[in-house]
């Protein structure tokens, strides 16, 4: 190695004109901008990401108050592309976003195929049967895909795939959050009120299930099965619909399409709390969201997008995200390398929420936190403190390796 005298042990440069000293300073600094030129370029790797969003038919709602954002999901996958540049700018990493939406009715295998033959690595926004028949084509058995959709169980055991991660949280882990909470406050008797809508009664049934594992008691439900504008009427017909309901700590309504949970509070029988698909609220991600950095990612995600992030875009930025923290610490590109480092015991994302992210080996569902919330505040994040698990406190939120029926990711 050639080391060059750029300084005087004093550390002043010497550069007299005249004297042989400085004659010898301006040759070495010569020499070194020719060396360095002659140095090969740092090869730069691409990683090119595709995500695929299949468009819902529009639905009517009773609100106008909540708008669907149309770059919902995908402005998460904008921002973390940008911060996976930021870091992949010093390890001669680039990555490209592309985006492909498919109307309903179109064609979204075709859509996935042709994304598939540019890059292996594919962002999901889209139905469960979708995601596993985009899953299970054969151009996708060497690909990593991400879910950022579903909070389907059955898509993590039953009906799991070892070529598809998931960032979104499922029902139950939402629902275990939730009543981790209301078991932390003593809060035991509980009533329910659910839609029946199909994602309704998925989550009414994610909601007994984690009732009966922290031992909370369901002393009546009602099914929530009617048609009408409750804009106008809510304050009559809500107390009436509810009041042969028991008495009971806490009112937990299960309306995941947002049909009319948003009248319950105030407007039951027995004034008691609402929890759930309204008032508290378990989330992956919410707007109120402040500490462990939580603000800093959510004013440059409005910086960019111009309105808050929900929990759709934290997961598609969550899957950007690990995409570019495995090919950074891998200094690989290959789809299967990043995968198996993801299941490793050695990823570790920050997701600000307090503690690092990481996947189950046995299912490939991301292990995060869960915001317990209320509409302007976090009320608690689970898991809480006295869950406590061998492995990993995170693992008391939804199905945790002894209960699991997913094998595929074990064969």
């Amino acid at each position: 190695m050639v080391v060059f005298p750029l300084a005087t042990p004093g550390g002043r440069l010497r550069a007299e004109e005249n004297s042989g000293e400085g004659r010898d300073m301006r040759f070495s600094l010569i020499t070194l901008v020719a060396v360095l030129a002659a140095l090969p370029a740092l090869a730069e790797t691409a990683i090119k990401v595709t995500y695929l969003r299949e468009l819902a038919p529009p639905r009517a709602v009773l609100s106008n108050l909540d708008p669907v954002p149309e770059d919902l999901g995908v402005a998460g996958a904008r921002l973390g592309t940008a911060d996976n540049m930021t870091t992949g700018r010093f390890l001669g990493q680039s990555y490209a976003l592309a985006e492909i939406d498919v109307e309903t009715g179109g064609d979204v295998l075709a859509a996935a195929r042709a994304a598939l033959a540019e890059s292996p690595y594919l962002i999901l926004d889209a139905p469960d049967e979708t995601l596993l028949a985009i899953a299970d084509m054969p151009e996708a058995q060497g690909a990593l895909l991400f879910d950022v959709s579903s909070g389907s169980d059955d898509l993590r055991e039953t009906e799991c795939r070892t070529n598809l991660l998931h960032t979104a949280p499922t029902l139950s882990m939402r629902s275990d959050a939730l009543m981790q909470f209301l078991q932390s406050r003593r809060w035991t008797d509980l009533a329910m009120i659910s839609g029946s809508r199909a994602a309704d009664v998925d989550f009414a049934d994610a909601l007994r299930r984690s009732a009966k594992k922290f031992n909370l008691r369901i002393r009546g439900e009602k099914v929530w099965a009617f048609d009408a504008d409750m804009r106008r009427s809510a304050a009559q017909e809500l107390p009436v619909f509810l009041q042969d309901l028991r008495d009971h700590d806490v009112l937990v309504v299960a309306d995941e399409t947002d049909d009319f949970a948003r009248y319950v509070p105030y407007n039951s029988w027995i004034p008691r709390p609402v929890a759930g698909s309204e008032g508290l609220t378990p989330v992956g991600w919410s707007p109120v969201m402040e500490q462990w950095g939580a603000a800093q990612l959510q004013s440059r995600f409005e910086a960019a997008a111009g309105r808050d992030m929900s929990p759709k875009d934290y997961a598609a930025w969550v899957a950007l995200r690990s995409i570019g923290e495995a090919a950074a610490r891998t200094q690989a590109c290959d789809p299967a390398t990043l995968r198996a480092y993801m299941l490793s015991a050695d990823f570790a994302l920050d997701g600000f929420k307090g503690r690092p992210l990481s996947y189950r080996d046995w299912n490939g569902q991301l292990r995060q936190p869960i915001a317990v919330t209320a509409p302007r505040a976090v009320v608690a994040m689970a898991p809480l403190d006295g869950f406590l698990h061998p492995v990993s406190e995170l693992d008391t939120l939804g199905l945790d390796r002894p209960e699991t029926l997913c094998t595929a990711f074990t064969e």
